[in-house]
């Protein structure tokens, strides 16, 4: 078998890089639908407020954060 198999090509996951949402194209734009709305589940269960004229960097920055208060992102 070669070096260079398909096996040997497949990026893993786990080992991919995540952008810092700062640094994101399109972050600057409001928050999407999706991230409103999980957002709002989030919120709920943490018992906070949110902003209503998030980004969606800070969206993402703040769904981290709450998935680790509520336990979600676990």
């Amino acid at each position: 078998m070669s070096e260079n198999s398909s096996e040997d090509q497949t990026p893993d996951p786990a080992r991919s890089a995540e952008k810092d949402p700062e640094t994101w194209v399109t972050g600057d734009e409001p928050m999407t639908g999706p991230q409103k709305s999980y957002l709002e589940t989030l919120a709920r269960e943490a018992g906070r407020e949110l902003p209503d004229d998030l980004t969606k960097a800070h969206a993402s920055e703040l769904i981290d954060e709450l998935q680790q208060q509520t336990g979600r992102g676990q």
